[in-house]
């Protein structure tokens, strides 16, 4: 009996230690293996990384430091570049053509875009095809071939001055009035505000149709519908929309460059910041000043966006979006 008990107690013991050892070894090399696909699978990726952003970040912030003009063996200056950037005074001019555009342009575009958003959410014959056709010129995208149509469009004694015309409206063309011509990039930008619109509908299908229902029994308008439940409900959705193309209001350039006619104007009209970065850099060969110019562009993205995160606390609802 006393060896029987004994032989109970003992029994467990081994299987203990094995578990305490870990798995066995052909567990780990399989485990070595399915790590090592994975990081297979992911060495494009890895390598695009660090040969095609990580790389160039590294040389531009050297470069920011140095007077490098592309042909010579750059040149330690510290912040040299940065002073002359502060004082020169076509960077200040980018700087305030840049924000004239973001200030005009973003909140234009997502006005449209939950507008035409609204709208749309509705059940309605032929919903599918006028989704379909709003969302169209987001796919072109800002291509040389839109920014020709854009400046044929805007040109003098074209299809928009001849309309203005008709109307008692007559400025001139846009392209080459530098009051008008950032007005014509504005345009083009609300024209293609489709993927916002698109994010706009996802938001507003979560809404609960509940919510709408008791409000409507309380005596609730249209105008207090919108205001009380679906603004709050979107409110993580118009927080994403306006950081995003807050972003990508300050990256403009393919749009400002064709519709100038390569040349930023005129009287500087559309010298937005990256056309200027791209004059200083490949035109005028200043590569230091102009990785200098890049990276300011990136701390104030930064801090725009930091202010953007803080301000959320105060108008974004995340809870109430989720219930």
């Amino acid at each position: 009996m006393g060896t029987a008990v004994s032989t109970i107690v003992k029994d467990p013991a081994p299987d203990i230690a094995d578990k305490r050892s870990g798995p066995p070894a052909a567990a780990r090399r399989r485990g070595r293996r399915d790590n090592l696909a994975g990081y297979l699978f992911m060495s494009p990726w890895i390598a695009g990384f660090l040969l095609l952003t990580a790389g160039p970040m590294a040389a531009s912030l050297y470069f920011a430091f140095t007077d490098y003009n592309l042909f010579d063996s750059p040149r330690w200056i510290g912040f040299d570049n940065f002073e002359r950037m502060l004082d020169d005074p076509r960077w200040q001019k980018s700087v305030e053509v840049t924000a004239k555009y973001v200030v005009i342009g973003t909140p234009l575009k997502l006005l449209l875009a939950l507008g035409v958003a609204l709208l749309l959410a509705q059940s309605r014959r032929g919903q599918a095809f006028y989704r379909a056709a709003f969302y169209a010129p987001s796919l072109i995208g800002a291509s040389v071939s839109v920014g020709f149509v854009w400046r044929a469009l805007f040109s003098d004694d074209a299809a928009v001055d001849r309309t203005q015309s008709f109307l008692g409206l007559d400025v001139g063309g846009w392209v080459g009035n530098p009051d008008w011509v950032l007005y014509s990039l504005v345009a083009l930008t609300v024209w293609q505000f489709g993927a916002p619109m698109v994010i706009f509908l996802a938001g507003l299908k979560q809404v609960p149709k509940e919510l709408y229902e008791a409000a409507e029994v309380d005596g609730a308008g249209p105008f207090r519908r919108f205001w009380s439940i679906t603004l709050p409900m979107i409110s993580p959705v118009l927080f994403f929309n306006v950081l995003l193309e807050t972003i990508h209001s300050f990256q403009i350039f393919g749009s400002a460059y064709v519709v100038s006619n390569a040349t930023c104007g005129p009287a500087d009209a559309t010298l937005v910041y990256t056309c200027y970065l791209y004059q200083k850099g490949f035109k005028e060969a200043q590569m230091g000043f102009a990785s200098a110019m890049a990276w300011m562009l990136l701390l104030a993205v930064a801090l725009v966006t930091a202010v953007l995160f803080w301000s959320q606390k105060r108008w974004v609802h995340y809870e109430e979006a989720s219930r």
